[in-house]
């Protein structure tokens, strides 16, 4: 019997942020990790990728990202993708079903290739509308991790692990969900953008090197994280945020801790990203209200409760505010300029904004840096991977 398999599929995936790290490979032809990793899945209201797959006549498989077409066969990433669901299509589907090309649409709402984990959202969406397209008996996070590692963990909501496996198949190395979007409502997340641009050494070239060079990733692997990955599983399911910020943290310095020990060195922060750690550091003197992540890139991703977002954004908006180019001398001109600055500069009212002043933090020896930042992006944990109507 031949299925009747849908001639378009939509979909939208969400970027996530890890908050216990994924760097080195055990297998780079199947993307199986060193080590297991757990992250945050961002809401998609603020970050996301959409993706429409539908069957094509033409004679090569097209992928269409943000405006720019090529065919598949120059990807080897997306080859990969495709041929495993070709290959676990359910048994009644026919093979001209099978035979059919694909043409793959896909756009961001963010920069690609900027530490924003772009390829993790598109390849989650790209898994979720070809495991439907073709109805594959895998589970989609296989797919996903084919794509790009990190996607996997982009198919669920919440909070969510990535298993390392076992397998030289790579059949274990799946995402499951540790908590929903739902579970800790008060955790609020800010994405610093530092630099929206391209970075100069990928993730998978990085982790190559480290892989190859450094002592230190090796003794990550075999002394940190079976413990650290516990006790963040605990501090999740607890909601003790002190325990989550802390080897939040502790994880993001050890990574690149690794990339400084990798040779030649890996250098992804810049000066912005250091002086956001003195800020934070500094802000978390008395208690830890806050924790910073870096992934490889330079642009910062900030987790706090609900109780203490206000004076964070405050503080945040004192120490690295907008860059105001106004220079009118009417008073409503430059007002409306103003609200037009911050509701660019960061995605609330400007009423909202205009509120918190008063309650920033001040710190002796740190300086405001106007400028510094390209963006702030206010966010919560959300669901994963999902289909969307047509």
């Amino acid at each position: 019997m031949e299925s009747f398999l849908p001639l378009k599929v939509s979909a939208i995936a969400p970027v996530n942020i890890a908050v216990i790290k994924y760097w080195g490979k055990r297998s780079e032809e199947l993307n199986l990790p060193l080590n297991s990793s757990i992250s945050v899945t961002l809401h998609i209201d603020d970050l996301c990728t959409k993706t429409e797959v539908t069957f094509s006549d033409g004679e090569d498989d097209i992928i269409c990202l943000n405006g720019i077409e090529e065919s598949v066969s120059k990807n080897p990433r997306l080859k990969r993708c495709l041929k495993i669901v070709r290959e676990h299509s359910k048994k009644f589907c026919s093979k001209e079903v099978k035979s059919k090309k694909c043409k793959i649409v896909s756009t961001n709402n963010f920069p690609t290739g900027a530490g924003l984990a772009s390829s993790a959202s598109g390849y989650a969406c790209l898994a979720k509308c070809l495991g439907t397209v073709y109805d594959a008996y895998i589970d989609h996070s296989i797919i996903a991790r084919l794509g790009s590692g990190s996607a996997c963990r982009s198919m669920y909501g919440g909070f969510v692990k990535w298993e390392k496996g076992e397998l030289s198949d790579g059949t274990d190395s799946i995402a499951v969900q540790v908590a929903s979007e739902n579970h800790w409502n008060s955790l609020r997340v800010l994405i610093l953008v530092v630099s929206s641009q391209e970075k100069s050494i990928s993730s998978t070239e990085g982790m190559r090197r480290s892989v190859r060079s450094s002592p230190f990733l090796q003794y990550r692997v075999e002394q940190c994280l079976d413990e650290r990955l516990k006790l963040m599983e605990e501090a999740i399911q607890s909601q003790n945020f002190e325990s989550f910020a802390e080897i939040t943290m502790k994880e993001s310095n050890q990574l690149h801790a690794v990339c400084q020990d990798t040779y030649p060195p890996i250098i992804y922060m810049n000066s912005i990203s250091h002086e956001i750690v003195q800020l934070i550091t500094a802000y978390n003197d008395q208690k830890i209200k806050v924790a910073y992540t870096f992934d490889a890139g330079p642009n910062a991703v900030l987790f706090t409760l609900e109780e203490y977002y206000d004076e964070l954004l405050a503080t945040l908006l004192n120490y690295f505010p907008p860059t105001n180019s106004n220079n009118s001398n009417n008073s409503n001109n430059s007002n409306n300029s103003n609200n037009s600055n911050l509701e660019n500069y960061i995605n609330h009212a400007s009423s909202y904004i205009n509120s918190l002043t008063g309650k920033e933090k001040i710190f002796d020896g740190i300086k405001p840096h106007s400028s510094a930042l390209v963006k702030i992006i206010s966010t919560k944990p959300g669901p994963g991977a999902h289909l969307v109507s047509n």
